[in-house]
């Protein structure tokens, strides 16, 4: 694409849509006119030839409000020429609908229209024809299919945006209430967000007053009524107000541009909600925004205001100083103004302005078509990153939602590098939001020069640094304090690794062991006929079958040599022979150390498998055993490099000052590890206190009861 000219021209965003038309369409004529206007040297052929293909393409399809269906993607175009976009991605505009509501084919696109528009074309399509078995699995195969698309080129979602905001200007024309509602959360859920993260906020604030108005209805009129009242009631607030800011800075030196309204309702009713107010309390239902000519007048404005009027705490922020991950600059603060009202002022420059109203779209205007603004849609990758870990519907539709929505702070890297996170992320969501690597290696953190826990909450403005050893890996525990989408998704792929080769190393070994057991040996091919009549796809879905006892031993036996169970003299399988080694255990993941005995590395154990479960270990001795009659038996032994286990220990400690220290130290002293203790009986002299200690073996085990029995502050100890 060529580069275009870079004159500079004054951006007014018009009211939800009201523009020249004959009949509800804007004309050709007209639409090319409006992209001439800001791109003289724009494609005036390609838009032409767009227009036509469209219109002959949808022929005679209507809408549900009646209109040609062709009115929706010129409006659609047009609202993009609001934001001054390049002449591809008006023509993107005009052909959104085609290859999915016509007979219109990619390759037809393609050829009239050249690969970049063809490409664009088809990863705006809305996908709605895909089959999927729930309403999740559909949204989240439709998020994924844009989200790459948008990761390719970030037109697709300006394009995107602009066609849901218009088909939620026409949503009340839709006669089924349930389908409107189901619009309008997605809306809610998915593209509002969206156009929040890349600054188009007042698509972002349209979007929610709509789906507002049908999501909640009635609170929606509720809250329209009072404002309507506050209007006819010939309150002229905003306008006194707008007046006296602008006077205060006039008489400081300060040019300014200033502008007043009431905030949405939507965000009203979000307020009222979340400080459990009625609307009569909420003060702060005003905004007001000061344009003044450069960075220093900024910070001289917003010393003026609080030197007027009082400021309230914890209310301003500095996005110049710290944009927002999306590019916003402002500055933004609230002050108590006459009569004791809460109101809250922006300050900017006409360039931040610009692109507070357009966002990200203001680095694809025409003059600026061949600039990828990479700083402000590094969290794209994130997100695509999170795609490819995804394995559920679910899991992609919560950890993107996760990524949109959450309120940021800023955290900075020893050297000053400067990262976004969410509120109440923790050093892991810090480690994995730099690097990937990082996370997976992160065994500890410096938060502020101080060495604390990788769940400790971060606060805004920490300087974070990030303790890592090459030994260290994902630990399942993560998950329950990381809480970033990148985080969670990478924890989860390294676990669902692992699992996959435990799995697989487990029934390798069962299936190794249910051989042993046939009465001759294995033919060169048997194990491909096996596949066959199991109907099993290779040799690792024969393991993970095994494993999770989606097969039984028999079943594997008679598939492998037919007739070997019954030449056995039995009507099931032969028992196992033999015990299964295996090597560290890891909780969570293909075997799992059960809760009720706790074994660790020395004890007689045996594992119980039930369908579609890793395997559980328990002690020989566990009661649980006798009551496990749905499950197999495996004899299992520890294998050479098991790491050790936590071991439960009671014990019956002295009441008076110093006991719980004593038994602490003797632990220490002993190289072993608490990771758990509660208080379960409180008498007049003695406690019974519940460790869970992280020992290397059974003889370890003894060695640390031994020296706390000995102890003058320990009146028993007994192993759980």
């Amino acid at each position: 694409m060529q580069q275009k000219p870079t004159d500079t021209i004054k951006i007014v965003l018009p009211s939800s849509g009201a523009r020249p038309t004959l009949g509800g369409v804007l004309r050709q004529y007209e639409l090319v006119d409006r992209v001439l206007s800001y791109d003289p040297n724009a494609d005036e052929a390609l838009l032409n030839r767009a227009y036509v293909f469209s219109m002959q393409a949808h022929g005679s399809q209507k809408r549900a409000s009646g209109d040609p269906y062709f009115s929706h993607p010129i409006e659609v175009a047009g609202i993009l020429t609001d934001l001054r976009l390049d002449d591809e991605t008006i023509a993107t505009a005009i052909l959104h609908d085609t290859i999915e509501d016509t007979v219109a084919t990619p390759e037809e696109i393609t050829r009239l229209f050249g690969p970049s528009v063809a490409r664009l074309v088809d990863g705006v399509t809305k996908l709605s024809k895909i089959e999927a078995q729930t309403e999740n699995e559909r949204a989240a195969e439709n998020l994924r299919k844009f989200l790459l698309a948008m990761s390719d080129d970030i037109r697709v979602l300006l394009v995107k945006l602009a066609d849901r905001l218009h088909n939620m200007r026409t949503l009340h024309f839709i006669s089924k209430p349930e389908k409107r509602r189901r619009i309008a959360r997605e809306t809610m859920d998915i593209y509002a967000p969206l156009a929040e993260r890349i600054g188009m906020y007042e698509f972002m604030k349209e979007m929610q007053t709509l789906a507002f108005a049908q999501l909640e209805p009635e609170a929606y009129e509720s809250i329209t009524r009072r404002l309507e009242q506050l209007k006819d009631g010939g309150d002229d607030r905003i306008e006194k107000i707008g007046s006296s800011l602008k006077m205060l800075l006039s008489r400081h030196g300060i040019e300014a541009e200033v502008n007043g309204r009431e905030k949405h309702p939507y965000s009203i009713w979000k307020k009222t909600n979340e400080r459990h107010i009625s609307f009569e309390q909420l003060s702060d239902i005003m905004a007001f925004r000061a344009i003044v000519p450069d960075e220093e007048a900024c910070y001289a404005a917003l010393g003026a205001i609080h030197r007027r009027w009082p400021m309230v705490p914890g209310r301003f922020k500095d996005y110049i100083s710290t944009p927002k991950r999306n590019g916003y600059r402002s500055l933004h603060t609230s002050v108590i103004h006459a009569e004791n009202r809460r109101i809250e002022i922006q300050i900017r420059t006409p360039d931040m302005h610009e692109e507070a109203e357009l966002g990200l779209a203001a680095h694809w205007a025409y003059k600026q078509a061949n600039a990828h603004p990479e700083a402000q849609v590094s969290w794209i990758r994130d997100l695509v990153e999170i795609l490819d870990n995804a394995e559920s519907p679910e899991e992609l539709l919560e950890h993107t939602r996760m990524a949109m929505y959450q309120d940021r702070i800023f955290a900075f890297t020893p050297k000053g590098e400067l990262h976004q996170l969410p509120k109440g992320a923790t050093p892991i969501d810090f480690a994995y939001a730099v690097h990937t690597d990082l996370g997976d290696q992160a065994v500890g953190a410096k938060v502020n020069g101080r060495v604390v826990p990788l769940r400790t909450i971060i606060a805004n403005g920490d300087q974070v640094q990030i303790l890592r050893s090459k030994a260290q890996h994902p630990q399942a525990s993560w998950m329950n304090f990381a809480i970033t989408g990148k985080a969670r998704a990478a924890i989860r792929r390294f676990l669902r690794q692992t699992e996959r080769e435990e799995t697989h190393a487990l029934g390798r070994k069962l299936y190794d062991e249910v051989v042993s057991r046939l009465p001759a040996p294995l033919g060169a091919e048997a194990i491909k006929v096996a596949l066959t009549r199991l109907k099993l796809a290779d040799e690792a879905a024969l393991m993970e079958a095994i494993a999770r006892r989606r097969i039984t031993d028999a079943e594997v036996m008679e598939a492998l040599m037919p007739g070997s169970v019954q030449a056995s003299g039995q009507q099931q399988a032969p028992a196992q022979t033999k015990a299964i080694s295996i090597r560290g255990l890891t909780p969570g993941v293909a075997y799992d150390l059960a809760e009720c005995c706790h074994p660790v590395p020395g004890d007689r154990i045996v594992g119980l498998r039930r369908p579609d479960q890793g395997i559980e270990v328990h002690v020989i001795e566990c009661p649980v055993l006798a009551t496990a009659d749905d499950a197999d038996w495996v004899d299992l032994a520890w294998g050479d490099k098991t790491e050790g286990g936590t071991a439960r220990i009671a014990v019956g400690v002295k009441n008076e000052p110093g006991s719980l220290g004593t038994i602490a130290t003797i632990i220490g002293g002993q190289k072993a590890n608490i990771v758990n203790m509660r208080l379960d009986n409180r008498d007049t002299g003695f406690h019974t206190n519940t460790f869970d200690v992280e020992v290397h073996d059974t003889q370890h085990l003894m060695r640390l009861i031994a020296a706390l029995r000995a102890a003058d502050a320990v009146s028993g100890v007994e192993r759980i």
